[in-house]
């Protein structure tokens, strides 16, 4: 990366954009980061480089920050999430689609090179082939989430084909981290489960014991991330949006990993609206178009996962 053009992180107080803040920062230098979000971030993100307070859906203020800073990529992860959208439907699909058109333009107006913006597991529904999902496959989902997700992914690769827009994308399955609280989806038991069990040694279950689901560590998450924005644009041969996977298991796995190195824990289940969202969405993915075209690896399984978290 030429040394004046700086990285626009848009969501940077989120569950993703606190740690690929710090990543970035940590590849890239502090001033060359640019963290941006409608809420304050985690005090590292706040105080360990530039910030600036955004509403996505300002259209003028984005520009402002993009030419203020000279901001040649952008990272665009402001978005509700799949359990939090289906709260406020027509603010969910407001905001994740205008969003994204925003810094799509500023793509096709030339003024940024490079656009990431993340898709999910979310654009899959109860038709696609529940395990193994390939990469192009029946997406018909059932959440609003989905829905903008499905038209995200459109979009981008229309983008790219009429306007030659370099915008890449990949589809998170179910993130785990430490560093941030979780923003609301579906798969953030696997999240919330450590925080019980550290807390109160037990912990009660929005999803069905067996509700198997594709899930990733945070870390692996960021590499994708980064990884697919530095490697050569001609790698990039999706447009839409790559499968990537990590480790798929369910609610009844996790906690017997727990109880591993916490003997005492014990879990419990009282499955809500959340676990017909799960139920429509794959139990494994296959993301060997994405490890044939750049390189993608995961490195985390269950048992690393649950020693890092706890």
């Amino acid at each position: 990366m030429a040394n004046q053009e700086r990285i626009l992180v848009v969501g940077a107080a989120g569950q993703i954009g606190t740690e690929l803040v710090l990543e970035l920062r940590n590849r890239f230098g502090n001033d060359s980061v640019i963290a941006a979000d409608i809420k304050t971030p985690n005090y590292d993100v706040m105080e360990g480089g530039p910030f600036e307070f955004l509403d996505i859906l300002d259209k003028n203020a984005l520009l402002k920050i993009v030419r203020k800073h000279n901001i040649k990529q952008v990272y665009q992860l402001a978005a509700l999430l799949s359990a939090t959208a289906e709260q406020n439907p027509m603010f969910a699909w407001k905001l994740n689609m205008e969003g994204l058109f925003n810094i799509l333009e500023l793509g096709k107006e030339k003024i940024v090179d490079k656009i990431f913006w993340p898709s999910s597991i979310a654009v899959f529904g109860p038709t696609t082939p529940r395990e193994n999902t390939p990469q192009i496959t029946i997406t018909e989902p059932s959440s609003v989430y989905g829905v903008s997700k499905l038209a995200g992914e459109r979009w981008c690769e229309y983008y790219f084909n009429k306007f030659n827009v370099d915008v890449r994308s990949i589809r998170y399955p179910g993130l785990i981290s430490h560093k941030s609280q979780p923003g609301g989806g579906t798969t953030d038991y696997a999240v919330h489960i450590f925080y019980e069990a550290k807390r109160h040694q037990k912990y009660e279950c929005f999803l069905k014991a067996d509700c198997t689901l594709p899930m990733m560590y945070m870390d692996d998450a960021i590499n994708a991330t980064i990884g697919i924005m530095e490697c050569d644009s001609n790698k990039v041969k999706t447009r839409s949006s790559y499968n990537i996977s990590g480790v798929s298991f369910n609610p009844e796995e996790l906690a017997l990993e727990i109880k591993n190195q916490m003997p005492e824990f014990t879990i419990t289940y009282a499955p809500d609206y959340r676990q017909q969202l799960a139920e429509s969405w794959p139990a494994s993915i296959d993301d060997s178009v994405a490890n044939k075209d750049w390189g993608w690896k995961h490195q985390y399984d269950i048992s690393t996962i649950v020693n890092e978290m706890l």
